[in-house]
């Protein structure tokens, strides 16, 4: 392979003395560490908001003299040189988990793919909790020193920004993303023209330019199609995320596996073991099975290769959520491909056919990914369980519970999701080698040394904080001249940093049930509006643009909102987003989730609340079915018929949900205080929901799951592979 140019698409004119910050504007181990975000605040704190927290906008628009007089202010080189050799130590650090747990196995590489990645708000390449979780897990595998290289897309709009008109209906905005105002790295070769990967698409060739993306010590790797090589509708293939068109999404889905392991062969990598988080990338094990095919080998000794390496990772508990795609078009994009395999049309069917419910056929990417993996989990343990039994008949020789389909329960990456301040009680009374120590459970059950008051204190200045910036926001967004007032109203500025808040932000799929707080209209009034114990609820989320039903029930929160009657107490944030994420499971005091059991196969949110000491009033589906103890939040509905009718199922666990609430929630977090005027059996729970729930949920536990579970057996695999391949050379 010829050699890499790395070149950044802006140079920054820095003084010299503090020419490294442009180093960190382009790695994303800033993003878990606040000690540099505040670099950037202590130059121009207005400009560290206006460019969205964006270093790399920063730089570019910051006023020299700023920066001249950041040069000559000790206290800000003292942090800056802190940060850089706490940084330094960072990147060049050889003693890590992964090297003493694994010796043995520090020259192997895993690859991860996965068809969004949430980083960070300023880097629109995700829609939601799919994606969010490919973030983490890049961070935590960094943090953790995994040798891991990742496969995605860079968007030209990324996920759609949200407008909400007056009467509540979702607007899509698309608004083109700046490349220049990213921590892109564009890869050229060495006659300086970008490094690109070639797929074959039906009567054509669509190329694909590769950015870079530093993580930390990760490396993701990033396709956009929008280049002068490719015709105007190839162009689109990376325009959005989740585009509903059926021959736009077949495109992307085999640019993303069968181009990710082109670009990465372009790069000069060569994985030992391959992660595929959902079944969008699960055309991979076919470009993988073509290798090995070229090499002479049958396709069934090359499936028996590549599967033992393969990982795959399941987030859909429900087969109309799964990607298939009909025959007609499978027989459109792969007819080259099938024979280039050495099969027949109707064996390359085979392969991952699937029944659908009206009697036809169809091409399942799951079962792709399911038949074509040694390794197959789900992401909760209820998951698993449906997980097996979905996918029963693919070994219909086995019962239910022996189907070849584990779990490994998500985590979150908590450094990310950890509110400053809490960061600082934990360094002060669990110690302060803490985050080195996230998945020891002995740590946790230090939380009872934080004092009542100090951990009051902090929870009191994280809700005045959301709710600052919520008024904030709501004042900037009249301030355009483009909303009624009465949105905004809507937006939260009559909110009350002293009132028991109550969160709910998520994707607005009809099984999360947003509006199952509405189901008693009056009986909601009479407890938001309680004059002596008041509470208030935000809501947050995105419904996808093609979801009509999603966006009703938008429009039904927000014709609720706007009711006179609640007072302003019930608020709507539009386009929520990863910062506003942060801001909620932060500063509520409860994180409210309602999903139709068992269709949250997961969930992630609530364990970032969780590890900021929000208590969890929720459905027991995914990861909370899990996590409830009975003592750090609060069941809803555990005990209902789940075989009884979905509508007299939601009324009885809508009437639980009320009962819950106006009995034991509101007078706990009012009226039980102690002498000195403290909630105390409320901070209590605090403790104890931090105690059982901050370790157990962490990305630290869940990848090294993984490393024990999977990724070591197939790295050792494909070791073993190797080894026999030199041995026949």
């Amino acid at each position: 392979m010829s050699e890499i140019v790395k070149e950044k698409p802006v140079e920054f004119s820095l003084p010299r003395r503090i020419k490294r910050l442009e180093e960190l504007a382009y790695n994303l181990w800033w993003v878990w560490h606040p000690e540099v975000p505040r670099l950037f605040k202590d130059i121009d704190e207005l400009l560290w908001e206006k460019s969205y927290h964006n270093p790399v906008v920063f730089l570019r628009d910051v006023d020299r003299a700023r920066l001249n007089a950041a040069t000559n202010d000790r206290y800000f080189l003292d942090n800056y040189d802190r940060v850089l050799r706490e940084f330094d130590r960072y990147m060049n650090e050889k003693d890590t988990w992964f090297s003493r747990t694994y010796p043995n196995l520090t020259d192997e590489l895993m690859a991860y793919f996965s068809f969004e990645f949430g980083l960070h708000e300023s880097l629109m390449v995700y829609a939601g909790g799919l994606g969010i979780l490919s973030g983490d897990h890049l961070k935590e595998s960094s943090d953790l020193g995994i040798p891991m290289v990742a496969v995605g897309f860079v968007y030209t709009y990324g996920y759609f920004s949200q407008r909400i008109s007056e009467d509540g209906w979702q607007e899509a905005e698309n608004v083109p993303i700046d490349f220049d105002s990213l921590p892109l790295i564009r890869l050229l070769d060495e006659n300086g023209a970008p490094v690109k990967i070639v797929i074959d698409l039906p009567g054509r060739k669509v190329f694909a330019r590769i950015f870079q993306l530093n993580v930390g010590r990760v490396k993701l790797y990033l396709l956009h199609t929008n280049i002068p090589d490719n015709d105007p509708n190839d162009r689109q293939l990376t325009d959005m995320l989740y585009i509903s068109d059926l021959e736009l999404r077949i495109s992307q889905e085999i640019l993303l596996g069968m181009g990710g392991v082109r670009a990465l062969r372009a790069l000069g990598y060569q994985p030992t073991a391959w992660h595929m988080n959902e079944g969008h990338s699960a055309f991979l094990t076919l470009e993988r099975a073509l290798e090995y095919v070229e090499k002479g080998m049958h396709f069934d000794e090359a499936v028996e290769v590549i599967k033992k390496t393969n990982i795959f990772t399941t987030h859909t508990p429900v087969p109309a959520g799964n990607d298939e795609f009909p025959l007609w078009l499978v027989d459109k994009y792969f007819v080259q491909v099938w024979p280039d395999l050495g099969l027949s049309r109707d064996d390359f069917i085979d392969i991952a056919k699937i029944k659908q419910s009206w009697g036809g056929d169809a091409f399942s990417m799951p079962i792709l990914a399911l038949k074509l993996s040694a390794f197959r989990n789900g992401v909760s343990e209820l998951h698993g369980k449906v997980a097996r039994g979905m996918w029963q008949f693919l070994w219909p020789d086995r019962k239910e519970e022996d189907v070849p389909i584990s779990h490994i329960t998500n985590g979150i990456h908590t450094e990310t999701w950890l509110a400053r301040q809490i960061g600082i009680l934990f360094s002060r009374y669990l110690g302060a080698d803490w985050a080195d120590r996230l998945d020891d459970p002995n740590l946790w059950a230090q939380v009872e040394n934080i004092p009542d008051e100090e951990m009051w204190r902090v929870r009191r200045h994280l809700k005045r904080k959301l709710v600052a910036k919520i008024i904030t926001w709501g004042r900037n967004r009249w301030q355009t001249g483009h909303v009624h007032p009465v949105q905004t109203i809507a937006s939260g500025v009559l909110l009350d940093p002293y009132t028991l808040t109550i969160g709910f932000a998520r994707r607005f799929a009809t099984y999360k049930r947003a509006n199952l707080i509405l189901r008693d209209y009056d009986r909601l009034l009479r407890i938001v509006t309680n004059a002596r114990m008041p509470v208030q609820f935000i809501f947050a989320g995105k419904a996808h643009p093609a979801d009509e039903p999603g966006k009703l029930m938008i429009q039904e929160i927000y014709r609720a909102v706007k009711d006179a009657r609640f007072g302003g107490r019930l608020v709507f944030l539009e386009d929520y987003d990863m910062n506003i994420a942060r801001y909620m499971v932060q500063g509520v005091d409860v994180w409210l989730n309602t999903p139709r059991r068992p269709r949250e196969a997961s969930g992630t949110s609530g364990m970032k609340a969780a590890l900021n000491g929000v208590l969890n009033f929720s459905i027991l589906d995914g990861w909370w079915r899990e996590g409830y103890n009975g003592h750090n939040g609060w069941e809803i509905g555990n005990d209902i018929d789940k075989d009884m009718d979905r509508d007299e199922r939601d009324a009885k666990e809508a009437l639980n949900l009320y009962d819950t609430l106006e009995n034991e929630i509101v007078p706990l977090y009012y009226e039980q205080r102690s002498a000195d005027g403290l909630p105390a059996d409320w901070i209590a729970k605090v403790k104890e929901n931090i105690r059982t729930l901050a370790g157990q949920f962490s990305m630290r536990r869940m990848v090294k799951e993984y490393m024990t579970d999977m990724y070591e057996l197939a790295i050792l695999n494909g070791i073993e592979e190797r080894n026999g391949e030199e041995e026949q050379a």
